[in-house]
């Protein structure tokens, strides 16, 4: 069996769902989805096709077909010049490798840069002699594009043209639907893929969940995180966080900058993520927080709200993804609504009262993982869903 998947290389989500299916002696490539130049060092077993690349270390399984540069400005130049030349190089990119390689199946990772740069190149070929085409919806793909009317028509075009459609949320099978997929829903799971459980609780400290003192906040601000709405609650909490440590992740230099200031008027005891922090590093704060904050306006299921319920922290996450196909508000887990400081505040001030939620939360959550998210179960269902596409082929549509 031969995979062409269109995604971003250097993205941590796409190196573990295709480290899933990378010991099936399958013949497996990547053609970048994006401006990336970079490939994640987890991927293995793989060729990789980048028009430009830069030389880095990875593993020796793995092969980058293309053009290296030395660095951020000869990639800039490269970009521009062939932007000149042919403005259309990326879907000609893509398309000359469909033709050299011939795939099987077409794994498109996420709709509006890989979708949309497949949809260019679909529309080049007959239908009947075309790979088989998977499109894989991403948080807020088709939830929150799909509401934007620039988007509109591109999204049902993906959709009409795919043959299996794969998703998170059962909230995303009914919007595919709905903008015209009329092909085969795949299994329902995370498109990060299956987590090693037993390793990531090795890394959790040895407490309860109501003896840990550090809470832990997703940084993201920008054009659908919200941290500056969490920030703003943790300030209204302040009374009752002196004895915490707020670790604020993944921030940009904004949220960095308002979270000093509220440091500097309330005493609170704030750290912040190098981006020299490693995969373990996140996962182990999980695993000391009492509570891990994630806030979006759109989303499908957070991975981090994944990884903190795997790690024994109490989420209290936006109500603006899947998250509700997860977690029973006020069980093992809070909803609220991303603009309302207020609302996340209450969220927060329940979670540091309740010592008895938070530790059964822990329990349910751990349970939820075991039976949904191990790497055991995941690992399974995404070769049985490549081996089932094989052999059934292109999927008849009314």
């Amino acid at each position: 069996m031969r995979i062409l998947f269109v995604a971003i290389p250097n993205s941590i989500h796409v190196a573990r769902w295709i480290s899933q299916i990378a010991d099936q002696s399958w013949d497996i490539h990547l053609v970048a989805s994006n401006e990336s130049a970079r490939v994640h060092k987890y991927f293995k077993d793989i060729t990789i096709h980048q028009i430009l690349y830069f030389k880095q270390e990875i593993d020796a399984s793995v092969k980058v077909k293309g053009l290296p540069v030395p660095g951020n400005s000869w990639y800039g130049r490269g970009k521009r010049f062939l932007n000149k030349i042919d403005p259309h190089y990326r879907s000609h990119h893509l398309k000359r490798i469909i033709q050299k390689i011939k795939p099987d199946i077409i794994h498109s990772s996420e709709i509006q840069k890989a979708g949309y740069l497949t949809a260019d190149v679909y529309q080049q070929f007959d239908r009947d002699t075309f790979p088989l085409w998977i499109v894989e919806n991403w948080g807020s793909d088709i939830y929150l594009y799909g509401r934007l009317p620039e988007h509109v028509d591109r999204i049902k075009y993906v959709m009409a043209s795919c043959d299996y459609y794969h998703c998170e949320c059962h909230r995303d099978v009914a919007l595919a639907k709905e903008f015209g997929f009329q092909g085969e829903v795949l299994p329902v799971f995370p498109v990060s893929g299956g987590f090693d459980i037993k390793w990531m609780r090795s890394l959790i400290q040895d407490q309860k969940t109501s003896d840990r003192r550090l809470i832990a906040l997703k940084g993201y601000q920008n054009w659908a995180g919200r941290a500056l709405s969490g920030l703003r609650a943790i300030e209204l909490c302040a009374d009752i966080l002196k004895e915490y440590k707020i670790v604020v992740y993944m921030a940009n230099d904004d949220v960095i900058l308002a979270a000093r200031l509220i440091a500097q008027s309330t005493g609170l005891d704030f750290e912040f993520e190098s981006n020299n922090w490693t995969h373990e590093e996140i996962l182990r704060m999980h695993g000391s927080a009492r509570i891990s904050i994630g806030l979006s306006i759109s989303d499908a299921i957070s991975t981090s709200l994944l990884e903190a319920m795997i790690m024994g922290s109490f989420p209290i996450q936006s109500d603006t993804g899947c998250g509700d196909e997860w977690i029973t508000d006020g069980e093992n887990g809070i909803l609220v609504e991303p603009n309302s400081p207020e609302e996340i505040a209450s969220a927060i001030r329940r979670t540091i009262a309740d010592d008895e939620m938070v530790n059964n939360a822990a329990k349910i959550n751990m349970k939820l993982a075991e039976e949904n998210l191990d790497i055991s179960i995941v690992k399974p269902k995404a070769i049985d869903m490549y081996q089932k596409i094989m052999a059934q082929g292109r999927v008849k549509k009314n």
